[in-house]
């Protein structure tokens, strides 16, 4: 029960994710005509068209109806503290993959958003001083060692993923403030219960998603066949992130 919980608190939405996919699609990702190994393959397709219903006719009207009551300033700001309130996440994989300066310089922001920017809600360090953002998840790292991403899996709400990923969301959901993963050891956990957690989540996740709320649309419009589309898009934009 709790690794089903643990899919739906940090990344409900897969394409919701910070800087998952660029503007440009069709330069950044390329079909592929290489054989896949897929022995989930009829699972996933089913999986896929139930996300699709989802992203489809819950998430994006969803997300439209948030940006439509929430000015885009007040949204903005939510997502800034919710940027600085993960920096955890990003500190500690920096540090695991051996970026001590990227690590250093990720301490430099938070301190800057969490004191000049009012507890993050302002984003000072790169809208005032020019910081750039290191994200770094514990996927990525466990990639940066070599560990291969295994076969595709497709996750209820959360979209493509393979073994390596959802045991790095484990890893992330551990060093996250809004999970409850952990929070015998960990002071600086804010839910006091699950539903707290998935609350607080799935606000950051809609917050996040009403800046684009077409994004599902844009990603899927060139898609003969959606479900390998996605996959391999998921695929090369992995690698991309782990080489970067």
């Amino acid at each position: 029960m709790r690794k089903i919980l643990f899919t739906l608190l940090l990344s409900i939405f897969c394409f919701a994710n910070e800087g998952n996919f660029p503007e440009d699609l069709e330069n950044e990702f390329k079909p592929t005509n290489s054989v896949v190994f897929d022995p989930l393959s009829g699972y996933n397709r089913v999986m896929t068209s139930f996300n699709d219903s989802f992203y489809t006719y819950v998430l994006t009207p969803t997300a439209k109806g948030y940006a439509y009551v929430v000015p885009e300033v007040a949204r903005t700001g939510i997502n800034n503290f919710f940027t600085n309130l993960f920096f955890p996440i990003r500190f500690a994989n920096n540090l695991l993959q051996f970026k001590f300066e990227n690590a250093g310089k990720e301490v430099g922001r938070f301190l800057v958003n969490t004191i000049w920017g009012f507890g993050g809600f302002m984003d000072q360090a790169t809208n005032t001083l020019g910081m750039k953002i290191y994200r770094e998840d514990f996927g990525q790292t466990l990639g940066y060692w070599g560990v291969g991403q295994g076969f595709h899996i497709v996750l209820p709400l959360l979209g493509p993923s393979n073994p390596r990923d959802i045991i790095g969301l484990a890893g992330d959901f551990l060093l996250s403030p809004t999970d409850r993963l952990g929070h015998n050891t960990l002071d600086y956990k804010i839910p006091q219960n699950i539903g707290q957690a998935i609350a607080i989540d799935s606000w950051y996740k809609v917050n996040e998603y009403s800046f684009n709320p077409n994004m599902y649309e844009i990603i899927k419009r060139d898609a003969i066949d959606l479900y390998p589309y996605l996959r391999d898009a998921y695929n090369q934009k992995r690698e991309r992130e782990i080489n970067e």
